[in-house]
C-alpha cells in the first residue's frame, strides 16, 4: 500500500535526539490536512514559525516560478491577511487522544 508523499527529513535534524516534529501538512481533494503538536510554552512562537515557513516558500517561488521573492512574500502575507479576517473554512481540530492515536 502506497502511503503520502512525504517530504526528506532536514538534513540538520539526522540523527538528533532533541529534534521535535511539530508540523506535518499534506493537500488532500484539494484541501489541508495537518497534524501538530503545540511544542511552545508561548502561542507567539507560531507566528514566528508561520513567518519562517512563508520566508521559505518565497524562496522556492524565486528559483522555481516568474515571482521574485518579495512579490511571492506579498503575495502570502495578503492571503493571510486575508484569511484572517475572512476565513474561508474555519476547519476543526480534532484531539489526538479523539483520533485513535
Amino acid at each position: 500500500m502506497a502511503g503520502p508523499n512525504e517530504q526528506p527529513l532536514p538534513p540538520d535534524v539526522i540523527g538528533r535526539e532533541d529534534a521535535v516534529e511539530v508540523l506535518r501538512a499534506f493537500v488532500v481533494d484539494g484541501g489541508l490536512s495537518i497534524a501538530f503538536q503545540r511544542a511552545f510554552e508561548e502561542p507567539d512562537m507560531w507566528g514566528m514559525l508561520l513567518v519562517d515557513i512563508a520566508r521559505h516558500a518565497a524562496r522556492a517561488y524565486a528559483r522555481e516560478s516568474g515571482y521574485t521573492e518579495d512579490e511571492a512574500l506579498t503575495r502570502i502575507v495578503e492571503m493571510f491577511e486575508a484569511e484572517i479576517n475572512r476565513p474561508t473554512d474555519m476547519g476543526s481540530t480534532t484531539p489526538r487522544s479523539q483520533q485513535g492515536h
